[in-house]
């Protein structure tokens, strides 16, 4: 029986007595039966991972400059809206009634001066003309006729065979003959003049603008056949209301947006018309523009024009936001707010729409409404609606 017993004992699972021995960072090491297990330990991960996390998180969020608004001193002015105007531009108009038989320009083409764009159909002038030369040559003939029974009648007279009466009849016939010629002549020159209202000819180097009637149609004095401009000069037309005339002559300079640019450019020479339109009561102004600036403009195209005044008075504080904070769609013109959210925290950026005015250049634009001074917003509107974005001083 102590047998039995000792070979049961001899038989039985061997107890392990755990021993823990560092085989790195977040291993244990176990040995059981002459085997090693290693554990890792899960926790210790799972908390490392969680802390490089909300360190990404925290370095992934959106850092946007911000600036506090506030009134600031600006130029007294005016912005308005204007348009290009050649200052050389024709409209020409037919000045004999008939068909109008060639059309050879349209608009678009580059053209001459003198260069003949249309004709009207010039069949009766040109009867006219015959007929008045006709009517010359034989007014002529008559004169020279005329001439020489003058001229044999003196000689007959000054040898006493004719008597002072025939001298006198010769006379009045030859100064008969001279008017008609001279009346004949006249009729041709008008004749060819009549003529020549036939045909419409470019008045100097240009391009057609537009056409108004086609090749077939009737064309009545005074109806518009065509219009051109010369590319050159060129200037800007800006109708000013009659209640800020005096802020406009009152301006330290006048400056012109060019069109499709940021650029501001000074007109060579300004002109103000000296009375109001009755209907709009606005005043009109033409700025002319340097051959440099208004190369590869083409009238009718929009511009900005803006008079600005001194600075520092009492009504010339703005409240201006820079340009770039500005964000655009559409219709819609709006800011990024920084939004608190209890005890002065940042909550982050609230999306606010905002009117504003004219723009004062590098001190920035104008708002009339939506913002009050101590407003800080977002001077990257693009960044600042990202999700989580953080608000930083500028």
């Amino acid at each position: 029986m102590n047998a039995r017993i000792s070979r049961r004992i001899s038989h039985a699972p061997t107890v392990a007595t755990p021993s823990l021995t560092q085989a790195g960072t977040g291993q244990r090491r176990w040995v059981l039966g002459g085997f090693t297990l290693a554990l890792v330990t899960g926790a210790g991960l799972l908390l490392s991972g969680g802390v490089r996390a909300a360190d990404e998180t925290r370095v992934a969020a959106p850092q946007v400059p911000v600036l506090q608004v506030g009134a600031q001193a600006v130029g007294a002015g005016l912005q308005l809206d204007g348009n290009l105007q050649a200052v050389r531009q024709s409209v020409l108009s037919a000045q004999a009634s008939g068909r109008i038989a060639t059309l050879s320009v349209k608009a678009g083409d580059r053209v001459k001066a003198g260069q003949v764009l249309a004709v009207i159909d010039d069949r009766a002038t040109q009867a006219g003309v015959a007929q008045a030369q006709a009517s010359f040559a034989q007014a002529d003939a008559n004169l020279a006729n005329a001439r020489a029974a003058y001229e044999r009648t003196r000689d007959l007279r000054a040898q006493g065979f004719v008597a002072q009466a025939a001298l006198d009849s010769a006379l009045a016939q030859y100064k008969a003959a001279q008017a008609g010629a001279a009346a004949a002549r006249a009729g041709q020159t008008q004749a060819s003049v009549a003529q020549g209202f036939t045909r419409l000819t470019a008045p100097y180097d240009g391009w057609v603008l537009q056409t108004h009637a086609e090749a077939g149609a009737l064309a009545l004095p005074g109806s518009p056949v065509l219009t051109v401009y010369a590319p050159q000069p060129i200037r800007a037309v800006v109708h000013v209301p009659a209640s800020q005339q005096t802020l406009a002559q009152q301006a330290q300079r006048i400056e012109v947006q060019l069109p499709g640019t940021d650029r501001w450019v000074s007109p060579a020479a300004k002109t103000s018309l000296p009375a109001a339109d009755p209907v709009s009561q606005t005043v009109e102004w033409r700025l002319d523009l340097s051959e440099a600036d208004g190369a590869n403009q083409v009238p009718g195209r929009q511009v900005r024009v803006r008079f600005v005044g001194g600075a520092g008075s009492p009504d010339s504080q703005r409240l201006l936001v820079p340009d770039t904070a500005l964000l655009r769609r559409g219709e819609l013109t709006g800011v990024y707010v920084v939004a608190t959210k209890g005890e002065g925290k940042p909550a982050g950026f609230a999306l606010r729409a905002v009117r504003t005015g004219a723009s004062h250049g590098t001190a920035g634009v104008e708002v009339l409404a939506g913002l009050k001074a101590g407003d800080r917003v977002a001077l990257d509107p693009v960044r600042a609606g990202l999700a989580g974005a953080v608000p930083v001083a500028q």
